[in-house]
């Protein structure tokens, strides 16, 4: 394992903060003014500037997912009462009751101002502009466990036991196309230039599908569930995106080989000692990020090495957040920390 680097350190402190209790969600605004933080304490935060805003303290109920809109105007919540807030520029407007539902999974249409959320078997999509809910989804085989809308808000995928349901958003009422698997589809989500769609599985295994061809690519090996995977923004030489994985306290970065029949090519990445809690790259970058219960926060550069390690939790990191230019990098503890460093001028 690997400690310390010699390189120039890429990213330096800029802001530190604490709440209650382990921080459970991070989002910046699209614009990357606003970031918004939540607990399992049940609080709700808005970093702006360098000051914290509580737009909710705690409750004693866990808050867990967050979510601007692509405009930047509404901050969704969801979470264990089974609510969910809408707040515009700092006033809360709306509270959608669905109790004894926990709502832990919503996400916002990138084109416009429709919100998705998990509910029980179901999801709900709601408009933000006519407050009504535009449609409920039947997902039926399990709870849901993962919502992604295509970055061209043409598709919604969500996620769970035996696999993905993708809903054509123009046309709710028609069939959605399922990408089945054996097993629970733990994370997903479509790659940036929407020609993928990945899912991460409780079997081991990640399974990637091309948009348009009926045969996707499986992946195994791995030596646990997948647990996340973040796709980059950024190709390679092939055209295709980087998809990460990670798993217990290894991740997996898959390549697209230039040879067809060869898929998809994997390079592990070794230096945690504990469970990898998130991941994600930077925007328009190689660079990936990762933050594990080990509190360490890793960058890996686009050679696959450590580039530098992050601490400042006493004691795990429990997720993270690039900015959306990519100038700050914030994250959450395990015992409420949250912080967020700058990128230095090389």
């Amino acid at each position: 394992m690997n400690f310390t680097t010699n390189k120039h350190q890429e990213f330096a402190t800029y802001y530190s903060g604490k709440l209650a209790d382990y921080i459970t969600a991070l989002t910046w605004s699209l614009s990357g003014q606003k970031l918004a933080a939540t607990s399992a304490a049940g609080e709700v935060v808005i970093w702006e500037n360098g000051e914290l805003t509580n737009l909710q303290t705690a409750t004693g109920k866990s808050i867990d997912c967050v979510a601007f809109s692509s405009d930047g105007k509404y901050l969704a919540v969801g979470g264990q009462d089974g609510t969910v807030k809408i707040w515009r520029e700092n006033q809360l407007i709306t509270t959608l009751e669905n109790a004894p539902a926990w709502v832990d999974k919503l996400a916002w249409n990138h084109t416009n101002n429709k919100l998705a959320f998990s509910l029980g078997r179901y999801v709900q999509v709601w408009d933000a502009d006519t407050a009504e809910i535009v449609i409920t989804l039947p997902f039926e085989n399990s709870s849901i466990l993962g919502i992604d809308w295509r970055k061209d808000g043409k598709y919604l995928a969500i996620s769970g036991y035996k696999g993905l349901k993708i809903w054509h958003t123009q046309d709710w009422d028609e069939e959605p196309y399922i990408l089945a698997t054996t097993t629970v589809s733990v994370a997903m989500g479509w790659s940036p230039d929407g020609k993928y769609l990945a899912s991460g599985n409780m079997d081991r295994s990640v399974t990637v599908l091309e948009w348009g061809n009926p045969d996707p690519w499986v992946m195994r090996g791995f030596p646990g569930k997948i647990r996340q995977l973040a796709w980059s923004e950024a190709t390679t030489s092939t055209g295709a995106p980087l998809l990460a994985t990670s798993s217990v306290e290894g991740v997996v970065v898959w390549e697209k080989s230039e040879d067809e029949s060869l898929g998809w090519e994997a390079r592990i990445l070794t230096n945690h000692v504990d469970i990898i809690n998130a991941i994600a790259y930077a925007p328009q970058s190689l660079i990936l990020a990762s933050a594990g219960a080990d509190g360490w926060l890793c960058l890996w550069d686009q050679n696959y090495e450590v580039s530098q390690i992050i601490t400042g939790v006493s004691g795990g990191f429990s997720t993270l957040a690039w900015h959306p230019q990519g100038k700050f990098l914030a994250a959450g503890g395990e015992q409420g920390e949250l912080l967020i460093w700058s990128k230095t001028n090389d």
